[in-house]
């Protein structure tokens, strides 16, 4: 997600406010990160995709030692230097762009909560996030799961006059062959893709095998 198409405007100012007591942000997701984080007394914390700054507001409650955000949002920008005045450092910035308002090795814990799944440029932030990370550093990272993207590509489906999902377009059965049994998707296909049966429907049966000398057979 660059600057250009983060959440601005009546979105962004929509979307702090939900942020602050949804079940999915406030209840959910912010717990989950706190919890992986730890202990974040004295650290200093890289805050990408910050938001309204909800969560670095958790970290500097719980007494970590410095707070940079980064956002390219200008209205969430805003919400989150209302709540955090000047209690940490905030950028408006691309995060498709490299880090370069960042020295090397800064912080001891970089958080990236659910933003990662809207960048492009992944391998260059990752790399960046790296560098600015002292060694043995930490990254979090939250990211929304699979089923949302279903959500919004059925949302995204075309409809038909009712309203209704279009049906989606099968290939029809194919014709029965006499003397074969149509392969089915879920059953093992023969050399020729049909499994060959007996007149009236009946598969032939194996030869049995001859036992060899020296071995019993074992009967059901």
């Amino acid at each position: 997600m660059t600057a250009e198409t983060a959440y601005h405007g009546e979105m962004g100012e929509q979307f702090a406010a939900q942020a602050t007591d949804s079940a999915y942000n406030a209840h959910t997701e912010r717990p989950a990160m706190r919890e992986l984080a730890g202990e974040v007394r004295g650290l200093r914390v890289l805050d990408l995709g910050c938001g309204a700054g909800h969560l670095a507001a958790e970290f500097l409650e719980r007494g970590a030692g410095a707070v940079t955000g980064a956002e390219g949002s200008a209205s969430l920008l805003a919400a989150a230097r209302e709540r955090l005045g000047d209690r940490a450092a905030l950028h408006r910035h691309d995060l498709e762009e490299p880090l370069t308002f960042l020295r090397d090795g800064t912080f001891d814990l970089a958080v990236m909560a659910l933003v990662y799944h809207h960048v492009e440029a992944r391998g260059q932030l990752l790399a960046e996030i790296r560098r600015v990370l002292r060694p043995g550093g930490t990254l979090l990272v939250s990211t929304s799961h699979p089923t949302s993207d279903w959500a919004r590509r059925a949302e995204s489906h075309p409809r038909g006059p009712e309203g209704r999902s279009a049906p989606v377009r099968q290939d029809p059965p194919p014709a029965a062959v006499p003397g074969r049994q149509a392969a089915s998707p879920v059953m093992p296909r023969g050399r020729r893709g049909a499994t060959a049966t007996r007149p009236g429907g009946r598969r032939p049966r194996r030869p049995r095998r001859a036992c060899p000398a020296g071995r019993a057979r074992r009967h059901h």
